[in-house]
This record gives C-alpha cells, structure tokens and sequence, in this order.
C-alpha cells in the first residue's frame, strides 16, 4: 500500500545512537501509514530497523542536496524532514499534521516548536521576527529544517531545497517560494521535537556560509531593487553585531563578497504579491 507519509532522516553516520532515536521516534507514529528513509550523506546507512530503507551518498553532498536526494525516493503524499539528533516525543505528531492538510489545502509547509531534552526553545528556533514566544503559532516565511513536514506537491512546485546551499538558509528559500507559488507556511507550538542545543560555531567556515547564501537567496528569489536592499541591511546588521569580533566580520564580508561574484543557480524572483503578503504580514523581504 502506498504510503500516506514519507520521513526522510538525513545522517553522516557520526550519531548512531542518536539516529535509532530519530528513527525510533518516527516509526512509533500512530494513526499514519509511513515509509522512513535514512540518506546516508558520505556514509552507507547499516544497521538500520527492518522496512526502513536508505540512500547511499559517496561524498557529503550538503543538508539541503541530502535531503533532496531523499525526496528523489519517496512515494509519501505528505513529507516529513528530521535531523537525525532529533526525535518526535509524541506519538501523534505526523497525524495531526495530516489533519491540517486535509483540513487546509493551502498549508503547504509546516515546522514543530522545537525544545531542548531540558523542554527550552531557543528564541533562534521560532522562525518571526518579533514575537520569540515558542508557545505562539502562526503564519511564518522561513522554516529550521530539522523539523519540518510538507506536501510533497508543494516540494515539487518550489523544486525542493536549494541544492546549492550546501547549508544556511534553506529554510527562507523554501518558505519563500512555497509562498509565492501559492502555499502558507506554520509555525506550530503544539506540536513538538526534541533537539539538543548546538552552537552554529560548531562549523568553522559558518560565517562565510552564513553571508555568501544570504546573497545567493537575495540573487535567487527578490527583485532587483528589493535584492539589493536585503543585502545591505543584512550587511549592516551584521557588522553592528560583530564589531567587537573582526574575525568573525571579515569572514562575513569575505563570504558576502563570493555570492555576489559567483553563481548562486537560476534566479526565479518572486512576485510583488508575494513581497505585499510578507509585508502586511510583518516580514517585509528586506530583512
């Protein structure tokens, strides 16, 4: 039988533990028929839980190329993305989740509220600009990948993640395009993951990455004017924040620099419509 949904874990292979959580987690899900597919990301997956299939990647492709190799297997009509360091703590979630689809055929992409194993959302992790309240859902134009469930159409009409981010900011990109072709994204507080806090430090070339994808999602998906602005207020700030680290700024800059002058993919610039909803929204895209 086909299954209702599809949960693709992408893993290096670095966490076996923590990976059987994930997967744990996932095939303890009531109410849904589910298929789970481990990516191995420059690992070939072993080990894994009978019917769970996997994907074998020779090189570690990035998160957001990993992931769209899962998609690439799923026969899923809903899709459901997991780090494999997370787990689902209720056995409910995906069931819930299906209901809103069906309830709301222009939900497209919907993230969890995302806790510590102590039960604390870090305020990064609720995807506003304003209102960090965890316990608050509604409407959001990005999305932290580590949760995140979605129809598989709507996948297919933003064409998945952008491969090229290698990681940073593939969750804007695809709530953005989800927006502009027609979808509306969530913020749900009442469904949760679990995910132990991780220091963005941890990757030593984060600064770069962080700025030359922020040009490249600017480059991909706004208008030229509005591009233009994004960019130089995400410069702006960005310098604001880190004047007392030039270390840190001058990757930035540096990074910043590399997506202006290389190529960040096809530009698919989203509609002026879609620029007005964000605003009236509240997250003008220009920040």
């Amino acid at each position: 039988m086909r299954p209702h949904w599809s949960a693709v874990v992408l893993s290096q292979g670095t966490r076996p533990v923590e990976l059987d959580a994930a997967v744990g987690s996932l095939l303890a899900q009531t109410d849904v028929t589910l298929e789970v597919i481990v990516v191995g990301n420059g690992w070939e997956p072993s080990g894994l839980p009978q019917g769970v299939r996997s994907v074998h990647l020779e090189e570690n492709v990035g998160a957001p190329r990993g992931r769209n190799r899962g998609i690439d297997k799923v026969r899923g009509r809903y899709v459901f993305f997991l780090d494999d360091d997370a787990v689902l703590p209720d056995s409910d979630t995906l069931s819930r989740i299906e209901a809103s689809f069906a309830q709301d055929k222009t939900l497209g992409i919907v993230q969890t509220r995302i806790e510590t194993p102590e039960g604390e959302t870090m305020r990064r992790w609720v995807p506003r600009l304003r209102n960090k309240d965890a316990m608050v859902s509604s409407e959001v134009f990005s999305v932290l990948e580590g949760s995140v469930a979605a129809r598989r159409r709507a996948l297919r009409d933003t064409r998945n993640w952008p491969g090229r981010f290698f990681y940073a900011h593939e969750g804007i990109e695809l709530a953005w395009r989800a927006w502009d072709a027609g979808y509306r994204v969530e913020y749900r507080a009442d469904l949760r993951a679990v995910h132990p806090q991780v220091d963005r430090a941890r990757h030593a070339d984060h600064m770069w990455q962080d700025a030359r994808n922020r040009v490249w999602l600017a480059k991909r998906n706004l208008p030229c004017p509005i591009a233009v602005l994004y960019i130089a207020d995400w410069t702006v700030l960005t310098s604001a924040r880190n004047l007392a680290h030039p270390r840190e700024l001058c990757a930035w800059l540096r990074g910043a620099c590399a997506g202006v002058r290389t190529d960040g993919g096809k530009r698919r610039p989203m509609s002026w419509r879609t620029g007005w909803t964000m605003t009236r929204r509240g997250r003008p895209p220009i920040i």
